[in-house]
This record gives structure tokens, sequence and C-alpha cells, in this order.
């Protein structure tokens, strides 16, 4: 992130100079997400799912979730520019990117019908993007850092700068919070699949296409996600524990045993890492 305004600059000035960045724009999707989030929950909780706000709120969530995900895909497409036309990645190289696989979803859920469990992901992912630039660049610009001057035991001393508790406080809830919440989110997305699965099956109308779209998005998300490999390591590990009962029947375990074979060629077939250089998986870097 760009660093905040100068402390020299007057207040309107320096909210001025923040609001004038692209990484402010960024900050305004992500909370704009996560209002409308709120929003579209009150609906849900009175059961008014197809409302005129409730359909807005819906809506526009994604719309701001497709904004900020661009930015960031077009901030990483111009500094590669700038750095050399010769390291452009190839289509499925870019297809390998978290953002670009986050930003061709916001849309498709953009279009599709309304699936509530769909914002959650995002949402928790703005969560935690509103609280870093809060307290990297939005407090700092409204009340700039002060400098203490060197104690008198050790004149010799640079001035250090004193934190805002505010800041302090929410580095704490993202460090203390962070894995948590990916892991609660690699569930979400595991739970999203066999929700649009039983839409699928009970034949509701353009869920075959979008079981086929979110598909293959989970599985780029379970090549470069460690959160996403671990939820499925869980899953896989309770359903052994669950089929691994005397009482059931040959014929269960073995269709269990099956359905884990076909799932693992079929993800060993569909490698990500194999087209986008054998990158190795880990913490989320959506932004």
């Amino acid at each position: 992130m760009a660093p905040p305004p100068p402390a020299s600059m007057p207040l309107s000035q320096r909210l001025m100079h923040l609001a004038q960045t692209l990484q402010f724009g960024w900050f305004v999707g992500h909370l704009t997400l996560i209002l409308c989030t709120i929003r579209y929950g009150f609906s849900y909780i009175t059961l008014n799912y197809y409302s005129t706000w409730a359909k807005f709120s819906y809506r526009t969530a994604f719309v701001a979730a497709a904004a900020t995900y661009g930015i960031v895909v077009y901030k990483a497409f111009r500094a590669r520019a700038r750095a050399s036309a010769r390291q452009q990645g190839s289509p499925i190289a870019m297809a390998g990117d978290e953002n670009v696989q986050y930003l061709v979803m916001a849309l498709v859920w953009l279009f599709s019908r309304q699936i509530p469990l769909a914002l959650l992901p995002f949402t928790v992912y703005s969560i935690f993007h509103v609280a870093t630039y809060t307290r990297a660049n939005l407090l700092p610009t409204i009340t700039p850092p002060q400098q203490s001057a060197a104690t008198t035991t050790s004149p010799g001393a640079r001035p250090t700068t004193k934190s805002s508790p505010i800041g302090d406080s929410i580095g704490r809830f993202v460090k203390e919070y962070y894995d948590v919440s990916m892991t609660a989110v690699a569930g979400l997305e595991i739970f999203l699949w066999v929700r649009i699965l039983f839409s699928a099956i009970t034949f509701t109308k353009g869920s075959w296409i979008l079981l086929l779209v979110y598909t293959v998005f989970f599985r780029a998300r379970y090549s470069l996600s460690s959160f996403v490999q671990g939820a499925i390591g869980d899953f896989t590990a309770r359903g052994d524990a669950v089929f691994a009962n005397q009482s059931l029947p040959p014929v269960v375990k073995q269709a269990w045993q099956t359905i884990k074979d076909i799932v693992r060629k079929a993800a060993d077939a569909t490698d990500i890492n194999r087209y986008v250089g054998g990158q190795q998986p880990g913490m989320k870097k959506a932004q």
C-alpha cells in the first residue's frame, strides 16, 4: 500500500490526497461490500430475500467485489507492463492469480441467481482488508503518529513514534483471527459447492453451468490455498471416520473409496501448478 500523506499537510488536504489514490477506491469497494452484506442480511433474516432493497444490496455487493478485485488485477498488470513487456504472463498464468479468480467469480455471482452463501467469503476478506487499510492508511492520515523525544538516559537515541491505540487493537484483531477466518472461508467455499451441487441435482435452472464454473474455481483455490487443502483434508478424515463404522455395508464403504479415488485422479489431472510454473500453495493473497 502507498504511505499516508505527509503530516505537515492540513487535514482536508491529507484526506483529499488519500481519496485521490486508486487504493482508496479499493478500500471504498470493500467497505461497500460489507455494508451491502449487512443490509442484505437484515432482509434475509426477515425472509424478504427478493425485496427491492435485498436485490439491490445483493447485486451492489458483487459490483463492489468486482471493482475491488478489478483494481488489484489492473495494478498488477500495470506493474508488470512497466517492468518489462517480456514478463507478461500467459493467460493460463493469469488464471492462476487468486485475484483474477475472485474477479471472475464476483462477475459470475453478479449475473447469477441469488445464493446468499456466496456473499460470505467475499465479506470475510473485505473485513480484513478494511481493517488493514484503516490501520495503515486511514488512521495515520486523520491522526498522524506523534514522535516522542529521546529519553534523558539515552540522549543519542532516535525519537520513537507513538502508535495509535486503535491501530494496535486492529493489528491484534488481524493477527489473532486471520488464520481462523481463512479456515472458515475455506469451509464456506466447500459448503457453497455442496449447495450448488444440490441445486444441480434438483435441476434448478442454470445450476449445472454454475456448478461447472464454480468447480473450476474451487479446483484452482485448492491448488493455491493451504487453508482449502486443510479443510478438504479435515472433511476427508471425517468421512473416513464415518465410513469406517463396522455396521455399514461393504458396498457403502467401497462407494466412498471409489468417490475418493475419482476425485483424487481428477484433481491430479487438473493440477494448475503444472501450467503456472509449479507455484507452491500458500496463504491467501487475494486483495
